[in-house]
């Protein structure tokens, strides 16, 4: 019996497919955490303040975490 497993996405992949997502027009920033191995994230559209991410411990997830706390649902 056959199954089929979908590979978990390296943070490389992650980072790529979260930067095709996300709208060319909005503002982002990463920094690395001094003296921690941690990153947090800001993604913003224009002219709109945006929330941080909590720190994570790879730049795609703390983007995504930001990118998911200040997208908007589109009517």
């Amino acid at each position: 019996m056959g199954h089929n497993y979908a590979r978990p996405l390296t943070p490389g992949q992650k980072l790529e497919r979260l930067l095709e997502r996300i709208p060319p027009s909005w503002h982002i920033r990463m920094e690395r955490q001094a003296g921690e191995a941690g990153w947090r994230a800001l993604a913003h559209p224009p002219g709109q303040e945006g929330q941080w991410s909590d720190p994570a411990p790879d730049p795609a997830d703390a983007l995504e975490d930001s990118w998911r706390r200040n997208r908007t649902v589109l009517a």
